[in-house]
């Protein structure tokens, strides 16, 4: 549900941690402050939606904690996810560029919390923060960077390659070092994992499987450890 967003500290500034956010990155302190203080906080439990592919587009968000699954029915009925978003990652942005629908789904794969501004707010926003626009600008960009890159990947390279791209890609983005290794700290499942790389359960776990003889990973359910990603990286190319 949307919730009025409080002062986030007594002082009436934003906690410190959004300042580290791309999107806020340069905005002086009381920039940020009136920025948040437009927002609603809006919380979902796991297997909720934020919003769901062709709804109405009313809200730009930016997760504050938890994971969100961004997720894509194909016209045969075939969901692809596109992306994982982690704290601090904006979702959502094309309420405020104009677009009356959703293309695709977000859905929270842990209970997630976000702080969300309505189309024309953050629209609003935009045009009175410049810093503001050239951050969004900067993110746009980085996505767009990202669907070209994945696109190369599906229509150049052979499977295993892209398999292993995308654990890399996982790990950067969410890795949490632990013993041995690099934890992919979200829920992952083989399902996930093929369709984020347009193949079959079956090709992820007959991999997954190949590199956890050669030490390269350690599987679990819902869990994978990078061992040595870059050898990783070396045996999909060798392949």
């Amino acid at each position: 549900m949307f919730q009025p967003m409080a002062d986030p500290t007594p002082s009436g500034r934003p906690p410190a941690d959004l300042s580290s956010v791309q999107l806020f990155k340069g905005l002086a302190a009381d920039e940020l402050h009136a920025i948040v203080s437009t927002a609603h906080q809006v919380s979902r439990a796991a297997g909720e939606h934020f919003f769901e592919q062709g709804g109405p587009a009313e809200f730009f968000y930016v997760l504050t904690a938890g994971r969100v699954k961004m997720t894509q029915i194909t016209p045969e009925g075939h969901q692809v996810v596109l992306r994982l978003v982690g704290p601090g990652s904006p979702f959502g942005g094309v309420s405020a560029f104009g677009e009356p629908t959703y293309p695709v789904g977000a859905d929270a794969i842990e209970a997630s919390t976000a702080l969300g501004w309505d189309g024309r707010t953050m629209a609003r926003l935009l045009r009175g923060h410049a810093t503001l626009a050239v951050n969004a600008l900067h993110f746009v960009a980085s996505r767009l960077r990202d669907v070209q890159d994945r696109y190369r990947e599906l229509v150049t390279e052979r499977v295993e390659r892209r398999v292993a791209r995308t654990l890399l890609r996982l790990a950067r983005d969410t890795g949490r070092k632990v013993e041995g290794g690099v934890l992919i700290d979200l829920p992952l499942s083989r399902e996930d994992l093929a369709e984020m790389t347009g193949t079959t359960i079956y090709t992820v776990s007959r991999l997954i499987s190949g590199w956890e003889e050669k030490g390269l990973v350690e599987g679990g359910r819902q869990r994978i450890v990078s061992r040595k990603p870059h050898g990783r990286v070396g045996s999909a190319e060798d392949l």
